[in-house]
């Protein structure tokens, strides 16, 4: 398999074994390659679809900036604005305030997860945590869907940035996701072999191991066989120039935002630029128990504001938005009430998400909060129904079952409704 390999034009096997990420990381990620010949990459944003995860870990207090209760007990301290869509948010979010016309605001998500670890799943997958099965995330859902439209993708097709994504659950390992951090370094790897030393093991191991899958026809054996060669198909890809984030000019850097996220942000254009089918970017630290709003005015807000508006921005200039959706959510929101630690605690009743770009309408907010922010006025939305609605706007059909390893058949996101404001 490996005699005639061949490194690109001034890259070195050694210097792209410096860019992985542990033989565990390789095993997972190099099982998520697409095909082995060279991207046209202006042919894959052409044809393909690609959807943005900003993910906000510890769940954020969405009444704070997407759906404002000014004058309310529970209203807090911030005003809100005017925007070029329909609707108001935040004063700390400015920026974003001039790229709302290209996203809406679910504004009626009622769930019923209020625990940090189950609404992570929950809001990933569609599906509450079962013990007997384990569900696809978003990214493994998308990737596994879109990578038709990607022959020529040699980059994995489902990129986690700043921090851990949920997995492919019962689709496989070739659907997980690929942890890079915000400036596309690729962690916990550093190999200090020669090329030929390493050629050796390569191959020594490709025939151990395709030996072993021969003699014992298990399905993770043959699996874990492909990932030499796929491994070696990442190595040797241009594509792989993507990641090097510090090849954009300093300006651009700076109007995302040198912080882990606007960094991180800007690695997923990058990326979706390139034609990968899915990007995740994480932004934690939203588990505002205490003092939250100083907290945001200070420091959360400015960095989301910079970044997020960034994003959108720069996917519309590109003409990458009509084909991209990009997500904001948490795993639920936080209290109307604000604590005697002038913060807010765990809430899944009444909160909102937002979601843009793709088929996916902007300008709107969708569903309506009491006045105090304490209930759902109008229709409830469910995680089930912002993914379904997701791949709506992505074009990928919302009726396709899979089978899971019991054999039972799973709709993609539990089966959920479409939220109709948001797709024709």
């Amino acid at each position: 398999m490996f005699n005639n390999w061949q490194t690109p034009n001034g890259m070195s096997r050694r210097h792209f074994m410096q860019h992985l990420a542990g033989s565990s990381a390789v095993a997972t990620a190099s099982m998520t390659m697409g095909g082995a010949i060279k991207a046209n990459a202006e042919e894959m944003r052409k044809n393909g679809k690609s959807a943005i995860l900003l993910w906000m870990g510890g769940g954020p207090a969405t009444i704070d900036i997407w759906d404002l209760k000014p004058g309310a007990p529970t209203g807090g301290p911030f005003k809100p604005i005017s925007t070029t869509g329909d609707l108001q948010i935040c004063e700390h979010m400015p920026m974003v305030a001039q790229q709302m016309k290209h996203l809406s605001v679910v504004r009626s998500m009622s769930t019923r997860e209020a625990d940090h670890n189950r609404g992570r799943y929950y809001m990933h997958t569609g599906y509450v945590p079962n013990p007997n099965i384990e569900h696809p995330s978003y990214g493994s859902v998308i990737a596994h869907e879109v990578m038709d439209q990607r022959p020529d993708l040699e980059i994995p097709p489902f990129v986690s940035v700043g921090g851990a994504s949920a997995g492919p659950g019962f689709l496989g390992m070739a659907w997980s996701p690929f942890s890079v951090t915000s400036n596309g370094q690729i962690r916990n790897l550093k190999m200090d072999l020669d090329d030929n030393r390493l050629l050796q093991r390569m191959a020594a191991l490709d025939t151990i191991e395709t030996g072993f899958a021969k003699r014992t026809r298990d399905l993770p054996a043959s699996e874990h066989a492909k990932v030499l060669k796929k491994t070696f198909d990442l190595m040797t890809s241009d594509q792989m120039e993507a990641f090097r984030v510090e090849k954009e000019p300093e300006e651009v850097k700076e109007r995302y935002g040198t912080d882990r996220f606007g960094q991180g942000c800007l690695l997923a254009r990058r990326l979706v630029e390139a034609g990968v089918p899915f990007v995740e970017v994480d932004l934690g630290g939203w588990d505002n128990h205490n003092g939250i709003h100083a907290l945001f005015k200070d420091t959360k807000l400015p960095q989301l504001d910079r970044a997020m508006s960034a994003l959108v921005e720069d996917l519309n200039q590109r003409e990458l938005l009509k084909d991209t959706v990009v997500m904001w959510m948490g795993e639920f929101g936080r209290t109307p009430r604000i604590n005697q630690n002038a913060g807010r605690d765990h809430w899944a009743r009444s909160w909102s998400c937002v979601v843009g770009g793709g088929d996916i309408n902007g300008g709107l907010a969708v569903g309506e909060t009491s006045s105090d922010g304490t209930a759902v006025e109008s229709e409830p939305f469910s995680s089930e129904d912002l993914m379904t609605t997701v791949c709506k706007g992505l074009g990928i059909s919302t009726e396709k079952t899979f089978t899971s390893k019991n054999g039972r058949p799973m709709k993609i996101a539990g089966g959920g409704k479409i939220i109709s404001d948001l797709v024709a």
